[in-house]
C-alpha cells in the first residue's frame, strides 16, 4: 500500500493515483475534430468524484480546454463544501469558443494567463489554484520564460500554490527548473509507452511526473478486443494524429498483442489489468502520479484500488520489461 508522495518541489503531498477529468468535460472539438469522450452525465460525474474522495484520492487534474470549461464547472460543483480535501490541478493555454465548444488557438501571454486564471478559479469555486499548468506543449524559449515569470508572480500573490507544464519536450522543460515554483511535468506514460527522459528529469530535478494516458486511452482496462469499434463522437475515433494506440476507433492489433502478452503479469496479486498497469507506474518511479480518466463510479473504484495493492514487485517489473523487449 502506498500512502502519499510529495508533489515535486512543492509543499503539497497526495496519494499517487489522481483522477483525470478530461472525459467528464463532455463534447468539444480541436482542429475541427471531436476531442471529447462521448456522452456524459454530470450527476454521475459528481458521484464519481465523491467516491474518489471517499477512497482517498485528492489530486484532480483538469483543463479549461476540457469541454471548454465544463470539466472545471463539474469539479467546482462536486467540491462545494469539500474544497480543502482536494488538490486541484488545471491547465491553460488553448483558446476556445464556449458557444461552439471549440478550441481555436493558443495563447500563453501574461494578459491571457491572468484572464485564464480568473475564469478557471470562478468555475472551480476557489481563490487559489493548487497546480496551474501550461497546456501547450511546444513554446519558444521566450514564450516559456515570459509565461514562467507570470506564473511566479501568481504564486507570489497567493493565487496559485505551484505550477507545471504538460509537454513532451524534455529540453524545454529542463530550462524551467530555474523557476522556484515550477514543480511538475505532465506527459503520456504507461507500460506500453515509457518516457525515460521525462522520468530522469523529474527525479534529478525533484519534479512530480503527472502521467496522462496511464491506461493507454482505456486499452489497459482490458475491456477492448479486436472487434471493438468506437464512434466518431469519441476522441479515439476522430482522426487525431497524436492518438497512437487506436486507428479510426479500432485498437491497433500490435498493441492488443502486447497487452495479451503481459496481462497475467499485470494481474499479479489479484490485480485487475488496470490496477496492474497503474501498479507498473507506481513502481516505475517514486515521482510518478498516474491520473487515469473516468466517467463512472466503477472505474474510479477499480483505479483507486491500485492504491491498496501498491506498486508491482521488482521481479514482475523485470519480467514485463523482458516480454515487451522480445515483442519489440
Amino acid at each position: 500500500m502506498i500512502t502519499t508522495r510529495k508533489l515535486g518541489r512543492s509543499d503539497m503531498s497526495a496519494p499517487p493515483i489522481g483522477m483525470g477529468c478530461w472525459a467528464i468535460g463532455g463534447h468539444f472539438t480541436m482542429d475541427g475534430m471531436n476531442d471529447g469522450w462521448g456522452d456524459i452525465d454530470d450527476a454521475q460525474s459528481i458521484r464519481a468524484i465523491h467516491v474518489g474522495l471517499e477512497l482517498g484520492a485528492t489530486l484532480f487534474d483538469t483543463s479549461d480546454a476540457y469541454g471548454t470549461g465544463h470539466s472545471e464547472e463539474v469539479i467546482g460543483e462536486a467540491l462545494k463544501g469539500r474544497r480543502e480535501q482536494a488538490i486541484i490541478a488545471t491547465k491553460f493555454g488553448y483558446t476556445y469558443d464556449r458557444d461552439r465548444r471549440a478550441l481555436i488557438g493558443s495563447d500563453v501571454s501574461k494578459t491571457y494567463i491572468e484572464w485564464a486564471w480568473t475564469q478557471s478559479a470562478r468555475r472551480l469555486g476557489t481563490d487559489c489554484i493548487d497546480l496551474f499548468q501550461i497546456h501547450v506543449g511546444e513554446l519558444t524559449d521566450q514564450q516559456a520564460d515570459e509565461a514562467g515569470e507570470t506564473l511566479e508572480k501568481l504564486a507570489d500573490q497567493g493565487r496559485i500554490r505551484a505550477w507545471g507544464w504538460s509537454t513532451g519536450n524534455v529540453v524545454s522543460a529542463r530550462r524551467m527548473l530555474k523557476f522556484p515554483n515550477f514543480v511538475s511535468i505532465q506527459q503520456s506514460l504507461n507500460v506500453l509507452n515509457d518516457a525515460p527522459d521525462h522520468i530522469a528529469l523529474c527525479e534529478t530535478g525533484e519534479l512530480a511526473s503527472l502521467n496522462n494516458s496511464p491506461l493507454a486511452m482505456g486499452l489497459l482496462s482490458g475491456k477492448f478486443g479486436s472487434g471493438s469499434q468506437l464512434p466518431k463522437s469519441d476522441v479515439r475515433a476522430a482522426g487525431h494524429s497524436w492518438v497512437r494506440d487506436f486507428v479510426d476507433g479500432k485498437p491497433r492489433p500490435e498493441v492488443l498483442r502486447k497487452i495479451g502478452a503481459i496481462r497475467d503479469l499485470l494481474q499479479t496479486g489479484g490485480r485487475t489489468t488496470a490496477q496492474g498497469a497503474l501498479g507498473w507506474l507506481l513502481a516505475r518511479s517514486e515521482n510518478t502520479f498516474p491520473i487515469p480518466g473516468f466517467k463512472t463510479e466503477a472505474q474510479v473504484r477499480d483505479n483507486l484500488g491500485a492504491l491498496q495493492l501498491g506498486a508491482l514487485p521488482p521481479p514482475v517489473m523485470q519480467e514485463i520489461d523482458g516480454v515487451l523487449a522480445e515483442l519489440g
